[in-house]
C-alpha cells in the first residue's frame, strides 16, 4: 500500500457520479439511480471509483424500514460493501494514495456513506486494502461475511478445533462464510436451512450435517448428531422467539451468538444455564484499527491458501440492475452473496 498523502489534481473540483438513492421506505422499486456531484475529498477523506458492490440483508432491511436505525429521507444512500480503486485523497490521508485497490469496511452510517454508486467518498478509516490478487467481484463479496463469521466465532466465541458449531440460516453470505471459518479452525459445522432444495449445496460447501428446519426439529437433530451432548457454539442469524429454543441445543456452559434478526419479533433468551449469550455486531471487528488489521490478515491469508472462497450466488452487470439484485435477495432462493459489477 502506498503511504503518500499527495492529493491528485481531481481534488480541485467536484466529481460527477451515479448513486443509488431512495426517497421513501419500501420494496426494491424505491431504489433509483441518480446523477450526483461529489465534493473533493476533505481532510481524512478518500474518493473511490467503485468496480463492484455486494448486497447484505441489512441493506434490504434498511431500505424497507426494518433495520435497527432508520434512513434519513429523502435522498438516503445504501450499501456497506464495495471493491474499487482510490481516485483522490484529502489532506492528512496517509494510508492510501490514488491507484490503490481498496474495500469499504462497512463501519459507517448507510444513509450517509452507502456505497451503492460508481464513485463514493469515504473516511480513510472506512477503507481497507484489497486482498492481493482478488478480482473486484471476489473482493466485494469477502469483507462483511468473513469479518462477521471470524469475529463472532473466533474472537467472541473462542472456537477451537473439535468444537461442534450450529449455523442457522446457513445459505446466507455470512452462513456460507461461517462454514468455511469453522472448517479452517478444525471445528465441525452443523447447519440449518429452511427447505430441502439447499441441502445438497450446503454439503458441497463443507457442512458436516444439514438440518432442514421446515421438516426436522433443529434441537432434536442437533442433539442426535452430537451423541446427545449438543453443540459448543450456536451462530444464529434468525433471532426471535426461536432463539430461546436454541439454548437446548448447546452443551452446558456453551455459547450462543446472535448476529441477525431475520425474525423481526423480539429475541427471547434461553433459560438453560450456565451458558453465554453474545449479541454480535460487525463493529466489534471493523470499528477499530487493530480489529480491521486482524480481520484483513485473516481474510487475505485464507484467500491465499484457499481455505476461504467466497460463495457468489449471482453477478448482475451494471448499477441499473440494483433493483433486480434486491428482488433476488428477497426471494431467499440464492446461496451466498449477490454482487453487482459496476464497471
Amino acid at each position: 500500500m502506498t503511504t503518500s498523502s499527495t492529493n491528485s489534481p481531481s481534488n480541485a473540483s467536484s466529481t460527477p457520479a451515479r448513486a443509488v438513492l431512495f426517497h421513501e421506505i419500501g420494496g426494491p422499486d424505491v431504489l433509483t439511480v441518480e446523477e450526483v456531484e461529489l465534493p473533493a475529498p476533505g481532510p481524512g477523506e478518500v474518493l473511490v471509483r467503485v468496480e463492484a458492490l455486494a448486497l447484505n440483508r441489512a441493506e434490504a432491511l434498511f431500505r424497507s424500514g426494518g433495520y435497527f436505525y432508520q434512513p434519513t429521507l429523502p435522498g438516503s444512500r445504501n450499501g456497506y460493501e464495495a471493491a474499487g480503486e482510490v481516485e483522490a485523497v484529502g489532506e492528512g490521508v496517509t494510508g492510501f494514495a490514488p491507484g490503490d485497490p481498496v474495500l469499504s469496511a462497512g463501519n459507517f452510517d448507510l444513509g450517509v456513506h452507502g456505497v451503492y454508486g460508481d464513485r463514493v467518498l469515504l473516511p480513510e478509516t472506512s477503507l481497507v486494502a484489497r486482498p492481493a490478487g482478488a478480482d473486484p467481484v471476489t473482493a466485494a463479496a469477502v469483507w462483511l461475511t468473513y469479518t462477521t463469521a471470524y469475529g463472532a466465532l473466533v474472537e467472541r466465541a473462542g472456537m477451537r478445533p473439535g468444537d461442534h458449531v450450529l449455523i442457522t440460516g446457513a445459505s446466507s453470505g455470512a452462513g456460507t462464510a461461517a462454514i468455511q471459518v469453522a472448517r479452517r479452525a478444525g471445528a465441525v459445522p452443523i447447519v440449518t436451512t429452511r427447505t430441502e432444495a439447499k441441502r445438497r449445496r450446503l454439503y458441497d460447501l463443507g457442512a458436516e450435517h444439514v438440518i432442514v428446519s421446515d421438516d426436522e426439529d433443529v434441537v432434536k437433530e442437533t442433539r442426535r448428531l452430537t451423541g446427545g451432548q449438543g453443540v459448543d457454539i450456536v451462530f444464529d442469524a434468525i433471532g426471535g422467539a426461536g432463539f430461546a429454543a436454541l439454548g437446548e441445543a448447546v452443551v452446558p456452559d456453551g455459547t450462543l451468538v446472535s448476529y441477525g434478526w431475520l425474525d423481526q419479533q423480539p429475541i427471547l433468551l434461553p433459560r438453560r444455564w450456565p451458558l453465554t449469550v453474545h449479541g454480535y455486531a460487525d463493529f466489534v471487528v471493523t470499528g477499530n484499527p487493530e480489529g480491521r488489521r486482524r480481520a484483513a490478515h485473516y481474510i487475505g491469508s485464507g484467500l491465499a491458501d484457499g481455505t476461504l472462497r467466497p460463495v457468489v450466488a449471482e453477478v448482475f452487470d451494471g448499477l441499473d440492475r440494483i433493483r433486480d439484485a434486491h428482488r433476488l435477495m428477497e426471494t431467499n432462493t440464492h446461496t451466498g452473496k449477490i454482487v453487482v459489477r459496476v464497471e
